[in-house]
């Protein structure tokens, strides 16, 4: 505000914003412009450090959105055809198709030797961390690749639940569980070869064998201990061979 003895020159002049402010309240006919100036100036105090820090990851998801959306796209003949048949099979192609486009570009997820799963029916032994999302990254190339779908048995490790969450299993018969994690490391899934039926193995025997096999498996493809970083700077070598 500039009073009425005050002027913009002169031995008794006001500030330069100040003079300013009384040209520009006169230009567009309001009062107390100076608050309002101030006021937006507060919100800019406010509200640059939420933008420094939230821009960057909503950039990042953006990226991520595109990439994936990009990755459907590129099978939209695919899903067009599979839904001009049927609504359900099409719909399972998307789904399928998300959790693929979410897997590569997460975690550059790989499955090696996909050709050792028989044509006919086969049980795959499959272990996974504190959540199996790598088995749906798993069922959803099965899906694409192969049109089939993947039956899951659960093993006891229900029965193991910690705390409130083995009330939340007898309650609903659903396998909630902490989840932590999450990190976008490297994902690769190694099949082995398949075990052939043998009628003269014991149910014991069997089991056994399987769980050498998948041992085996371990100690050839598995770091241990693993380490949260080598982990992600792998998304950044080659992919290796199938196996």
């Amino acid at each position: 505000m500039i009073d009425r003895n005050q002027t913009c020159t002169g031995q008794d002049s006001v500030p330069y914003m100040s003079c300013l402010i009384h040209i520009f309240e006169e230009w567009f006919g309001v009062d107390q412009l100076e608050d309002y100036l101030n006021f937006a100036n507060y919100l800019v105090w406010v509200f640059t450090p939420l933008i420094l820090l939230i821009l960057p990851y909503f950039t990042i998801f953006l990226l991520y959105l595109t990439i994936v959306f990009l990755h459907i796209y590129k099978r939209k003949n695919v899903l067009k055809e599979a839904y001009s048949h049927n609504l359900w099979d099409g719909a399972r192609k998307t789904v399928a198709t998300l959790w693929d486009g979410h897997a590569a570009v997460w975690h550059g997820y790989e499955v090696h030797g996909m050709e050792k799963i028989p044509e006919g029916p086969a049980l795959i032994i499959f272990y996974h961390g504190a959540i199996p999302i790598d088995f749906y990254y798993f069922m959803a190339k099965i899906f694409i690749q192969k049109g089939r779908t993947c039956r899951v048995v659960a093993d006891h490790f229900v029965f193991k639940i910690p705390g409130l969450f083995r009330w939340l299993y007898e309650k609903f018969r659903y396998p909630f569980a902490p989840i932590y994690g999450g990190f976008p490391v490297k994902f690769r899934t190694y099949l082995g070869d398949p075990i052939p039926y043998d009628p003269k193995l014991t149910a014991e025997e069997l089991a056994e064998k399987t769980k050498n096999a998948v041992q085996a498996l371990i100690d050839k493809h598995q770091r241990i201990p693993g380490n949260i970083m080598s982990a992600l700077l792998e998304r950044f070598h080659k992919s290796q061979n199938s196996h």
